[in-house]
């Protein structure tokens, strides 16, 4: 049952945030949580702060350097 609600969240904060699949999976390998996104990505009130899917994604390949993605991919 939790799996579901992991699943249902997700897709709410995918939708809600502008995301692809690759950045939701990238988002969920890093042990984001969908519920906090919106925390993270506030960057038109906050200026100085990088827009959601370009943080999710530097972060990833910070984290994964080998696993990089063509950008085609990324972008879907």
């Amino acid at each position: 049952m939790g799996n579901k609600k992991n699943a249902t969240a997700w897709a709410v904060a995918k939708s809600k945030h502008h995301l692809s699949d690759a950045q939701v999976r990238m988002a969920r390998e890093l042990g984001m949580n969908p519920k906090q996104l919106g925390k993270i990505g506030n960057h038109k009130q906050e200026p100085w702060k990088e827009p959601l899917p370009q943080f999710i994604e530097r972060l990833y390949f910070k984290r994964f350097p080998d696993d990089a993605l063509p950008a085609q991919q990324r972008r879907n």
